[in-house]
């Protein structure tokens, strides 16, 4: 999906409209601390009853590429039904770091011949190391807002980027002539659930819990296995896979 927001990481907490919340992992620890303005674990994930939401409503655009990173256990996966199975959300179709979105300048041929070529540019044919994520996230964006492109609410594992993956993404975004300006530094994020923003039902205080209950979450370093393409015209259930090249 498309880079939400560009928050500033030298802060622990996060905004949306109704809190200001976030989860911040220490270099030697697990989660460390939780910092709000309104948390309230008056109920967790399995006090929901289950009924199907509303599928996401906005309508993305253009060809996308994904980070898919390494899993451990199908965690990552495993999170993502978790949430939708609890929430009765429309699951996100697979594990993924955005690289880049909305490409609307190749064909879907002339981005699959650039995919397979990504293995040329990229140091010894491998997309830098992640380390483990920084944070936990839950929060709301509104288009039109400053760095935010779409309106949906989510939840992420915050990871972070560093000299390695900047350069990595700047080699990718020549690949495919991306020559829109991009943000800086990078802000990465692999987002467990996707709702839409109006009364949606994802909160901090489950995502973090859910966390706590699968440590490997937050504390596994990851590769990066794969590079795939997507076609993400449409809303999410219209998103369709294209190739994959595998690193």
């Amino acid at each position: 999906m498309p880079s939400l927001s560009e928050p500033d990481l030298s802060k622990i907490y996060l905004e949306s409209e109704k809190k200001r919340n976030a989860v911040v992992v220490d270099d030697d620890d697990d989660v460390v601390s939780v910092t709000s303005t309104e948390v309230s674990f008056v109920s967790t994930s399995t006090d929901y009853d289950v009924l199907k939401r509303t599928p996401l409503q906005w309508e993305f655009h253009g060809l996308t590429l994904w980070l898919e990173p390494e899993e451990f256990d199908s965690d990552l996966s495993t999170a993502i039904r978790d949430a939708s199975k609890t929430y009765g959300l429309e699951p996100i179709p697979n594990p993924h770091l955005t690289a880049i979105y909305g490409i609307k300048h190749l064909s879907i041929e002339e981005a699959r011949i650039k995919l397979q070529k990504i293995p040329l540019i990229l140091p010894n044919g491998k997309w830098p190391i992640f380390d483990r994520p920084v944070g936990v996230k839950t929060d709301i964006a509104i288009e039109g807002r400053p760095g935010q492109v779409c309106s949906i609410a989510w939840a992420e594992l915050t990871m972070s980027s560093n000299e390695h993956h900047e350069e990595a993404l700047d080699e990718l975004r020549n690949l495919f002539e991306c020559k829109d300006e991009r943000h800086r530094p990078w802000t990465p994020h692999n987002s467990i659930a996707y709702d839409n923003p109006e009364d949606t039902i994802l909160t901090l205080e489950d995502t973090i819990m859910y966390c706590a209950k699968h440590p490997t979450l937050l504390s596994r370093k990851r590769n990066v296995k794969a590079i795939s393409l997507w076609n993400t015209q449409g809303k999410m259930s219209d998103w369709k896979f294209i190739d994959r090249v595998f690193l």
